[in-house]
Order: C-alpha cells, then sequence, then structure tokens
C-alpha cells in the first residue's frame, strides 16, 4: 500500500512540474553556425532551460523551459551579454564589436527594417 501511495505522489509531482514548462520562440540577430552555437549554447546555459535551438535561416531562437525557474527576459538578457541582439534587448556595442568578423551582422539594416 505504502508502495502505491509513493507512486501516486511521484506521478503527482512530475506531472505539477511540466506545467511550468512552455515554448517560446523569438528573433535573435545573428549569421553564421559560430552564431548558432554561441546563441544555443547560452540560452541553454540558463537554468531552467530545456531546449534551445536558433533557426539561422529566420533568426527565431525556439527554447524550452521552466516558466517557474527562469523569466523569458533572462534570457534575452544572456543572449545579449554575449552580442547578440533579441527582440527585446540590445547588446552592448563593445561586446557586439568583439564577436569574430563572420557573426558580424548589419545592425542599421535591421532597425530600418522594424520601422
Amino acid at each position: 500500500m505504502k508502495k502505491i501511495i509513493f507512486l501516486i505522489f511521484i506521478s503527482c509531482m512530475v506531472f505539477s512540474q511540466k506545467k511550468h514548462i512552455v515554448e517560446e520562440s523569438f528573433e535573435v540577430n545573428g549569421v553564421c553556425k559560430m552564431c548558432k552555437a554561441r546563441i544555443e549554447k547560452t540560452a541553454f546555459k540558463q537554468k531552467g532551460v530545456k531546449n534551445a535551438e536558433w533557426d539561422i535561416n529566420n533568426h527565431l531562437l525556439t527554447v524550452l523551459y521552466d516558466k517557474s525557474k527562469l523569466d523569458i527576459y533572462q534570457i534575452h538578457k544572456s543572449i545579449a551579454k554575449v552580442g547578440h541582439d533579441t527582440s527585446e534587448e540590445q547588446a552592448p556595442d563593445e561586446i557586439y564589436d568583439k564577436l569574430p568578423m563572420c557573426c558580424l551582422y548589419n545592425r542599421e539594416e535591421i532597425k530600418k527594417g522594424k520601422q
């Protein structure tokens, strides 16, 4: 009987934890596979992120994360801190300027496109 109660308790814990797992996508600027690796690695390092995948063609980062452990804006900020502008956060110029040449995207052109 104790085993059954324990299994029910564990099952309830697992199902209640899954309620907080959400998937969101947002724009992250970058141009190459080095950008992809940097963006995904940075997102994945955030506590609560279960999966992160950046699409080079459409510049969308899709993250699966536990919203009880992490706010989506923390992911935006962490990515900006490594040099990539997101739809909510701009990377500091001094960090962006230190990216490898192949990773530099035209910030002015992107800003004009959003206006």
